[in-house]
């Protein structure tokens, strides 16, 4: 069986700069399918002076007519899908075409952003630090065997269904002491059903069927991740993650499509780090150096607008991260932010509390785990990257980061990003 199916995926917390990436490999795929996430996913994209934002259409429709689809394992809020669609319409990016929405995503209701707020509230200090778009609420409805699912509002007692959820999750918003504001959650009721009347104008498959008939014809998928693998359900740093699983293995459950598929797994990485929320985050800075990488590479949240908070690249992560997803190629992202130090830093392994070190990644993370990074000094290149266009123009400070990655990382890098743009992208000959 040939391996027609690639997976493309983020190997931090997020915000590694997959749409891009997406956008750039889209023409070489007939298919991009989105497997797992919500709307609190923002993928941002630039080319020919505009930039657009992403949040549950995969990024591959902006190349030359490829199918696009929403996979099962998506969360969908028709309310924000609605909005997301006609403002890239208005832009000249119908996409109603060339985008497909799998019958078993399931649906965000207005009262699972009530819950998720509402459980925030009631966490206090320990809140996980969610974008309050109830996609966590969602998706316990879905392993809970309560939720909605898109092919569910094909049905004739769709409205019934609807009013039996909602009721279940009044009486917990009112269990934890969460006022209701009525009036306002019929009108946004109201919104959410015109929604899905427009959700009907696209094409509701059973993907899981239509992606496995296209493999078997010949096509070549590539699967489209959200958030990154330190936020993994499973393997992330718990209990401050997302809740579906980012990893390669949810490409397959959340698309139907079998392991023996997989070929290539694209792990998309920043030249430093970044998180966003609640969470542990060994290698984060609070000095200028973590402020001027804030500041150059504009970390702030593309559906949010919050600060990401800043550190060096912490390659135990990153090696637990390849290993977990089976990468086979890696993208460095950008690597431009970093021009202007001259000292670089990067984690290689993690000081643990007897005094001994260790290279792999442990259960706990967290300020009472009492690990510190050991970090490995680099030479910076102090030179504008942005403006490279090939391998021949970059720095030798620039292509020796690159090579000691490669080392700890064992996996090649094949793609470098020096700047936003989609022609700021540099393909590497090896």
């Amino acid at each position: 069986m040939d391996n027609k199916v690639d997976v493309l995926l983020g190997l931090q917390w997020g915000d590694e700069g997959k749409g891009k990436v997406v956008d750039v490999l889209t023409p070489a795929y007939d298919i991009v399918a989105r497997f797992q996430g919500g709307p609190n996913a923002g993928h941002t994209l630039e080319f020919e002076g505009k930039k657009y934002v992403l949040r549950s259409i995969p990024s591959g429709i902006f190349q030359s007519g490829q199918t696009n689809i929403i996979g099962n394992g998506v969360v969908l809020d028709p309310i924000l899908f609605r909005g997301e669609a006609v403002e890239l319409a208005a832009s000249g990016h119908d996409i109603t075409k060339v985008l497909k929405i799998s019958k078993k995503a399931h649906l965000i209701m207005p009262t699972h952003r009530l819950l998720d707020a509402a459980g925030e509230r009631a966490k206090g200090n320990s809140k996980i630090g969610t974008t309050g778009k109830g996609i966590g609420p969602t998706y316990t409805d879905k392993i809970s065997r309560n939720g909605l699912r898109v092919g569910d509002t094909l049905a004739t007692d769709f409205a019934d269904r609807y009013a039996a959820a909602r009721n279940r999750h009044l009486e917990t918003i009112r269990s934890l002491g969460a006022d209701i504001d009525t009036a306002a959650l019929e009108k946004t009721e109201k919104d959410w059903f015109d929604a899905i009347a427009y959700l009907h104008t696209f094409d509701i498959i059973d993907s899981e069927h239509y992606i496995n008939a296209r493999i078997t014809e010949g096509a070549r998928v590539l699967c489209e991740g959200a958030q990154g693998t330190m936020l993994d359900v499973d393997f992330g740093s718990y209990p401050f993650v997302t809740s579906s699983n980012t990893i390669t293995a949810g490409a397959c459950t959340g698309l139907g499509v079998a392991p023996g598929r997989i070929g290539d797994v694209f792990g998309i990485f920043k030249a430093y780090c970044t998180r966003v929320g609640s969470g542990p985050f060994p290698t984060e800075l609070f000095d200028a150096d973590g402020h001027t990488m804030r500041d150059r590479g504009h970390e702030y949240g593309a559906v949010t607008g919050r600060e990401r908070r800043c550190g060096w690249i912490d390659l135990v992560a990153l090696r637990y991260a390849v290993m977990i997803n089976g990468v086979t190629k890696l993208i460095m992202m950008k690597s431009d932010v970093l021009d202007t130090f001259p000292t670089i830093k990067a984690c290689t392994a993690y000081r643990l509390p007897d005094g001994s070190t260790t290279r792999d990644f442990p259960f706990d993370i967290s300020e009472s785990a009492g690990i510190e990074p050991v970090y490995e000094n680099i030479t910076g290149w102090m030179t504008d990257l942005s403006k490279a266009k090939s391998e021949e123009e970059l720095p030798e400070a620039f292509t020796d980061y690159i090579a000691f990655v490669e080392r700890q990382l064992g996996v090649p890098v094949v793609i470098l990003s020096v700047g936003p743009d989609r022609e700021q992208t540099i393909i590497r000959k090896k």
